[in-house]
């Protein structure tokens, strides 16, 4: 059983070999250096039991040589994917209907009515926390009342909005 910093002395000495290796196979030495730092990474802690250090060397190049060819088929499948699917320009874009249109400015007609029906302070909390993106803090002092006061008000509105759409849509 060889140990780890056998196994560290041995990739060292050849990594250089290893990455020439591993770069005929893929054509990339960039990616080449990659899969020889992953081959390391499953080669350092194996439990292998290589007498010498030819069949630990032997066992890296396997291990180089495995993962390469696990790459070019992961990247064969990414291009054929790739190929299938059509340019993403080509597939049109979602116009709304002229009903679409209508359903969606009804609702905003619907939702301006029942914000003009709330109180004052309520409806501009809901507008700064909801449109604005204030926190609830920031809304308590351009109020000048408490923050739970104004999560009162922001809850209130929603609820009043949400039950109102839902009563108008029955």
């Amino acid at each position: 059983m060889i140990d780890v910093e056998t196994r560290h002395d041995v990739y060292i000495a050849n990594r250089s070999a290893l990455i020439a290796y591993a770069t005929r196979i893929l054509g990339s030495r960039e990616t080449a250096e990659d899969i020889v730092q992953d081959a390391f990474l499953r080669f350092a802690p194996a439990n292998t039991n290589a007498g010498s250090s030819t069949q630990t060397l032997a066992y890296l190049y396997k291990i180089v040589r495995n993962l390469s060819f696990d790459f070019l088929k992961r990247q064969k499948l990414e291009n054929r994917e790739q190929q299938n699917e059509p340019p993403y320009w080509s597939i049109p874009n979602e116009v709304p209907t002229p009903e679409d249109f209508v359903a969606v400015t009804d609702e905003i007609r619907r939702i301006s009515e029942i914000l003009d029906d709330l109180p004052v302070e309520v409806r501009v909390a809901l507008e700064m926390h909801r449109f604005g993106g204030y926190t609830l803090e920031e809304i308590a002092a351009h109020l000048d009342i408490s923050v739970a006061t104004a999560h009162r008000h922001v809850r209130t509105a929603m609820m009043r909005v949400a039950t109102m759409l839902t009563a108008n849509a029955s």
